[in-house]
């Protein structure tokens, strides 16, 4: 029986075969992007494959819609296209950390009510009270989970095309302005209210027995 030569660079200098490393699934935040290191929320809301008939057969091209936000009043959103889904979900998300643009929020929810549309798009957002939670669809919470906003009403009341309705949703987040940017824009001067006083009983009353 003849013996088995290895020869150099065979199998046994090879690394451990298998990818790299699992991918997260579409929609879930991938924290730390950046130089700076800051946490930001990146979500995967559309995958669009198209393809061309060519002499060889089919080529496919994937596009991805992704959404970036720090959840701090920051988001952004932008459209990646490459002939893979994670490399157009890759280029998707350089694309819209580049493309992020501050919202004004009050708190935890938006400060008044704004009706905004894109195309056949058009989505109405109203504050909430604490507790209330982001009533939304899935591709207009993507853009409100992103910006920070955690206590919200909203409706989708046109189309449904994913891209038209982010681009609705963040024209609306777009359009929000606090009291005092609009006091300051018109000159004026802001005052806060003060908290109402509470009456101070004397002590006298307080201990003054009940009469029968």
């Amino acid at each position: 029986m003849a013996d088995i030569v290895k020869k150099p660079g065979g199998d046994d200098q090879r690394g451990p075969r298998g990818r790299g490393g699992r991918r997260g699934k579409p929609g879930e935040s991938e924290g730390g992007f950046g130089g700076g290191g800051e946490e930001l929320m990146e979500k995967v809301v559309f995958i669009n494959r198209s393809s061309k008939v060519v002499k060889g057969g089919r080529r496919f091209n994937f596009s991805a819609l992704v959404v970036i936000g720090d959840k701090r009043g920051r988001v952004g959103y932008a459209l990646g296209k490459a002939s893979e889904v994670a490399d157009a979900i890759r280029r998707g998300g350089e694309l819209a950390r580049n493309q992020m643009l501050p919202v004004s929020l009050k708190d935890a929810t938006i400060p008044h009510e704004v009706y905004s549309t894109y195309g056949g798009a058009k989505i109405l957002l109203r504050p909430a009270s604490p507790g209330t939670g982001i009533i939304a669809g899935k591709t207009v919470r993507a853009v409100l989970e992103s910006a920070g906003v955690k206590d919200i009403l909203t409706k989708s009341l046109g189309s449904s095309n994913a891209a038209n309705v982010v681009k609705a949703t963040l024209n609306a987040l777009l359009s929000l302005r606090l009291r005092e940017e609009i006091y300051k824009g018109r000159g004026l001067t802001f005052h806060k209210a003060k908290p109402p006083e509470v009456p101070v009983i004397p002590a006298a009353v307080t201990a003054a027995p009940a009469t029968v």
